[in-house]
């Protein structure tokens, strides 16, 4: 039976018979598919000791890969033909990439790792055809790497995780009160200064715990572009987020002048050490305008538009603004009375018109939370839909595109059971079959309408996640069961086979684990129950389920 994770469309087979890959395979790539012509060489070369020297496409031992215009964008078909050998079709280079990320998974486990393990072991695949191809355009990950800061080489270990499950949109969200985690080479202190907070608060807020030092970090220009080549070659378009107006404490700390000093003193602000809503917002004026088109700006340069099929978007936040400071603000009150307003929800309206107006004059396109939909948009911009469904359903009535990513049922930070025995037991309960039976177009749309959904994306806030060992736990398993909701054309979430996704689970363990994943154990205790005393034990106090 096929394990393949996310569930293929449609599968011939498999049969008893099949292929071989040995040292003497060759690989035969078509113009266009020299992105996984390298990848496939790099990774299983290393992992399986399979050289895959070029070869002519006749021979009977061969990988194939090759376009196919027939096929729709993304699709591919998988052969592979007893004395025949291995051919990968794409709908586009895309489609040839995950091809091939299914061909891995079929040579089992050992191929996830990144050295040969096995010497002289010959891998065998049996006779089927796989026809494939995703059902959303949109399949995301955000990762908050501005709560706890991920260097770069964990950021690119994540692009492959994506990568092995098809996932194809990177929301990289890189500031917030907590830290400002990209280098501006024309403002300094935002990495200088933004990027790094005295102490860092983890656990629960009903019991919180004190890390007494500094936590900090940032991308160099150098690393964004690194890493935006890097998923590039994986076919995964990177989409920046950079929050405004809200959520700006770190920028503050670094350039007072961004605040609202005329009703506090700016200058005694410092990077945010604690979780929640900061009160501190960027103030209404010229200069912020102008401070953050030159950020925006560089940011253009560093994420360039032909990366990808949505590299083209641009991610402002929008989302839980605080307006205490602005009912306070003489200046603010003067920009409402100014622009004709009637209240500091339309002050919060005008300042993200002006840069969805500002990027769209730059060819780019405005996505941001779906508090950003109070006020109008213009005709371009998305909405990530992230308080529940109805943010989406307005959205996509209004005529805008939107990828769904409700709290309630894709937030990867949220707890996987109930009872105290998580790490640190918040938010909602999310099982892993509770992502499985997630549906991302709400019912209530009309088959036009729905057509706005460009797909879905899991998030993963870092608030209570101190290392990446915490990140692993808290995203996988559910990321995979995430990622065939995105991708396999699956039925109503009550016809769905939990049962069938669980069995092909138990094979995809293997390959988490030779990735080095540190998933959260499906059965049997969990790791620090069997070593008590650990970093990570529950914390108490907390809240129940709401």
């Amino acid at each position: 039976m096929n394990d393949v994770i996310p569930a293929p469309r449609a599968v011939e087979g498999p049969m008893r018979c099949g292929v071989e890959l040995d040292a003497e395979t060759t690989l035969w790539a078509a113009p266009g598919t020299d992105t996984t012509e390298r990848w496939l060489r790099a990774t299983l070369g290393a992992a399986l000791g399979l050289p895959l020297r070029p070869g002519p496409q006749d021979a009977r031992n061969a990988v194939r890969l090759l376009l196919d215009d027939t096929l729709e964008p993304e699709a591919y078909k998988l052969s592979v033909v007893v004395n025949w050998g291995i051919e990968i079709r794409g709908g586009d280079a895309a489609g040839v990439f995950w091809g091939a990320q299914t061909l891995r998974q079929l040579l089992g486990s050992d191929a996830f790792r990144r050295a040969l393990v096995r010497p002289g072991r010959t891998y065998g695949i049996a006779h089927q055809i796989i026809e494939d191809a995703p059902r959303f355009p949109w399949r995301g990950l955000m990762l908050d790497v501005s709560r706890h800061f991920m260097p770069k080489d964990g950021v690119l270990r994540h692009l492959d995780l994506m990568a092995a499950h098809k996932l194809n949109v990177f929301h990289f969200h890189l500031t917030d009160d907590q830290g400002w985690r990209v280098q501006i080479k024309r403002y300094p202190k935002l990495a200088e200064v933004g990027s790094w907070r005295a102490r860092t608060k983890f656990g629960h807020r009903a019991s919180p715990l004190w890390e007494e030092k500094p936590h900090g970090g940032f991308y160099t220009q150098d690393d964004i572009r690194e890493i935006v080549a890097y998923a590039a070659e994986r076919h995964i378009s990177v989409v920046p987020e950079i929050d405004i107006p809200g959520h700006s404490q770190a920028a503050i700390a670094a350039y007072p002048e961004l605040g609202n000093t005329d009703v506090i003193d700016t200058t005694s602000l410092t990077v945010w050490d604690t979780w929640g809503i900061s009160k501190n917002v960027l103030a209404p004026t010229d200069n912020t305008l102008r401070f953050y088109e030159g950020v925006f700006e560089e940011l253009l340069e560093l994420f360039p538009a032909d990366a990808g099929p949505f590299s083209g978007f641009v991610h402002i936040g929008g989302d839980e603004c605080a307006k205490d400071q602005w009912k306070q603000s003489p200046t603010a009150q003067a920009r409402i009375r100014e622009l004709g307003l009637a209240d500091e929800d339309e002050l919060q309206s005008w300042f993200v018109r002006h840069f969805d107006n500002w990027l769209s004059a730059r060819g780019r396109r405005l996505i941001g939370w779906d508090e950003i939909l109070e006020g109008g948009l213009a005709e371009g911009a998305a909405v990530s839909s992230w308080r529940g469904y109805q943010g989406g359903v307005t959205a996509a009535r209004a005529g805008h595109d939107v990828v769904m990513c409700p709290e309630q049922q894709v937030y990867l930070d949220h707890r996987q059971a109930a009872g105290p025995d998580e790490p640190v037991p918040i938010g909602y309960v999310r099982t892993l079959e509770d992502v499985y039976r997630f549906e991302p177009v709400p019912p209530e749309l009309t088959e036009a309408e729905a057509r706005h959904v460009l797909g879905t994306q899991a998030n993963v806030w870092t608030d209570v996640m101190e290392d990446p060992a915490r990140v692993d736990y808290q995203t996988f398993p559910r990321l995979a069961a995430f990622a065939e909701v995105a991708w396999s054309a699956l039925p109503a979430p009550a016809e769905r086979d939990f049962a069938d996704f669980e069995r092909r689970m138990a094979a995809h363990y293997g390959r988490l684990d030779a990735l080095g994943v540190a998933y959260r154990p499906p059965t049997g205790p969990l790791p620090w129950q069997r070593r008590p005393g650990v970093l990570g034990r529950p914390i108490e106090g907390a809240p129940p389920n709401v």
